[in-house]
């Protein structure tokens, strides 16, 4: 049986849980021994930006990592002030309130360097090299341009260099060939910024697999995302790394209804019943993150037993064939949590959905409510 709170006769509910996030940060931090940045990105990977990021810096986080500066505003205005680095900004972005908070900004090109100088002096940028990702990041043969300007407008004083980053494209498949390149690639930058006077910069690169897996790859600094919320980025089981999961995923039966054997069930009729039976209602959907593409596969608990979904997931509901159970309307239904309480994981359902886990917990919303505990499983003090 799962061992929680008791929950109001609320809908849907993802319970977050805060210890874990510290306890998770706190066993990354102490791996890799080294300046850690906690990836707070995507409403803190759907967990809560804010929240998630107190939970963090209170497992020993030196630094927060986030996408767009919205997010850095939304740290700020709660009053965090701890360092947070941004970098995901289109042409035209304002960087004066950046610089003003103190949010240290990255940078894949020289606009973006010109616009930071532009926005006022001291602005701390952290210079992103593309090292085999192929996505965002200055391409290797314009690098030296970048880093030549960078020098030029840090000796004028109108920025500070104090990364220089990447991203990783295999982490997840350790030992895969391409990682090991990366890290060479990104030493090579990281001299060609030396030659060009720059120093005392920090060198990052390390996602959450490579903080697990790979200490050559981290550096000056670490930056972990999903695995701060409990999840194996390869896709294992997270205990194996003292990792706990931060988030259940419950729902409430809405009805259940007796139907003879032949009946269709949910769009399409993709499932008919085998027999006479009980059909439990689930009032969630994929307008709340529920992957349709999970129908007819993916996991739930009710009262401890475990079902698949029957039939396709709808808009707003989804349908379960419980047999013979003795399950009423209002039972709690656990989509994911921890496998420790014999719940179904966010990894089940990736594989049900043909995802990955982060999708699974990042999309998980609409008429979800969000619920923060400081310590849900009593683990922290266990």
């Amino acid at each position: 049986m799962s061992v929680h709170p008791p929950l109001s006769p609320g809908m849907a509910v993802l319970d977050i849980d805060l210890a874990a996030l510290t306890h998770n940060t706190a066993t990354l931090r102490a791996r890799v021994g080294r300046p850690l940045m906690a990836v707070v990105k995507a409403d803190g990977y759907g967990h809560g930006i804010v929240e998630s990021a107190r939970a963090a810096l209170a497992g020993g986080a030196d630094a927060l990592g986030v996408t767009i500066l919205d997010e850095a505003r939304t740290l700020r205005g709660a009053g965090i002030e701890a360092r947070v680095l941004s970098w995901l900004h289109t042409p035209g972005t304002d960087f004066a309130w950046a610089l003003g908070a103190g949010v240290e900004l990255g940078v894949s090109t020289i606009e973006a360097l010109e616009a930071i100088a532009d926005a006022g002096d001291g602005g701390v940028v952290h210079l992103k090299i593309d090292t085999g990702l192929g996505r965002a990041g200055c391409p290797p043969d314009q690098w030296p341009a970048l880093v030549a300007r960078a020098a030029e407008l840090e000796s004028a004083r109108r920025v500070r260099i104090a990364g220089v980053w990447s991203h990783f494209a295999f982490a997840d498949a350790p030992g895969h060939p391409t990682v090991q390149a990366q890290i060479t690639a990104l030493h090579e930058a990281a001299e060609v910024a030396r030659a060009s006077g720059l120093d005392g910069f920090a060198l990052h690169i390390a996602n959450s697999a490579a903080s697990l897996t790979d200490p050559g790859a981290w550096c000056d600094m670490v930056r972990p995302g999903v695995s701060l919320y409990g999840l194996d980025p390869m896709g294992g089981d997270p205990s194996e790394y003292d990792l706990w999961p931060a988030m259940r995923a419950s729902a409430r039966v809405l009805m259940v209804k007796e139907v003879p054997a032949g009946t269709g069930v949910s769009y399409g009729l993709t499932y008919t019943t085998s027999r006479a039976t009980r059909l439990a209602v689930v009032p969630v959907g994929y307008a709340d993150g529920i992957p349709r593409a999970a129908s007819g596969r993916a996991p739930v608990t009710i009262d401890g037993v475990r079902y698949p979904i029957a039939g396709r997931v709808c808009m707003d509901q989804f349908v379960v064939d419980v047999g013979d159970a003795d399950v009423h309307a209002g039972d709690e239904v656990v989509l994911w949590g921890d496998a420790a309480y014999d719940e179904p994981t966010a990894q089940e359902w990736a594989d049900a959905a043909g995802t990955i886990h982060y999708e699974i917990v990042a999309r998980a919303g609409g008429r979800f409510a969000r619920r923060h505990h400081n310590d849900l499983r009593g683990r922290a003090h266990g």
